[in-house]
């Protein structure tokens, strides 16, 4: 039954690259080109405050074009359909080398938490929807290992010490006996000035953890 839906699904809306446009075999899929171009692991700056809780941080890709386009119609409209072309994007940069090197020196991975108001509101916490299926695949486990405690200001209007002083003591753990000796990813959709993961990673190094390393989908610091 699946794949016959799927089959009248590709006869109606034929699957295209999400980036030019052009026809391809399956839902979800790109053009090579176009999936090379989105495609583009680097390791993040980090500020020497940051380098005290976070070891490192790596984003899959630029925060420009279709991968921008991907990310925020599927966080601020819903639109799942997007999934797919994001497990696509995730599943090419499990073969590469340094994104394996990084899999394989971790435990488990922590989402970003958003505020429960927020969460309900959105109805998926976005971190969880772009990594799960792929940290599925790599055998390894997502925990929910933070939570949020208090709601805080839309961080796009904010200046990067006002972005940092509206998530001090945003976040807590919610089992701080699963830390202890750990090496963690915390897992987001983006990075741009990295005060949330930065936050974020101080609260699991308070908690024990071994190590905090980051992985997002994409950053505008390309």
């Amino acid at each position: 039954m699946v794949n016959l839906w799927e089959m009248v699904l590709d006869f109606l809306f034929p699957p295209h690259c999400p980036l030019c446009h052009a026809y391809v075999e399956k839902r979800g899929g790109w053009c090579p080109p176009c999936l090379h171009k989105a495609l583009q692991p680097h390791q993040l700056p980090l500020s020497v405050p940051m380098q005290a809780n976070l070891a490192e941080a790596w984003a899959l890709g630029v925060y420009k074009g279709s991968l921008r386009d991907l990310i925020r119609h599927l966080k601020y409209q819903g639109r799942r359909s997007n999934l797919p072309y994001i497990e696509t994007l995730l599943a090419e940069a499990g073969r590469l080398p340094q994104v394996q090197k990084l899999l394989s020196s971790i435990d488990f991975a922590v989402p970003v938490p958003l505020h429960p108001a927020k969460e309900k509101q959105r109805g998926f916490n976005q971190a969880e929807r772009i990594f799960g299926s792929f940290l599925a695949g790599q055998h390894i486990p997502m925990r929910r290992l933070l939570k949020r405690i208090r709601a805080t200001r839309p961080m796009y209007e904010l200046s990067e010490r006002e972005r940092a002083a509206n998530l001090q003591g945003a976040f807590a753990v919610t089992e701080a006996e699963a830390l202890p000796g750990k090496r963690v990813l915390l897992v987001d959709d983006i990075f741009t000035t990295g005060a949330t993961m930065q936050e974020c990673a101080g609260v699991l190094m308070a908690a024990g953890a071994k190590s905090v390393q980051g992985m997002v989908l994409a950053s505008d610091h390309g």
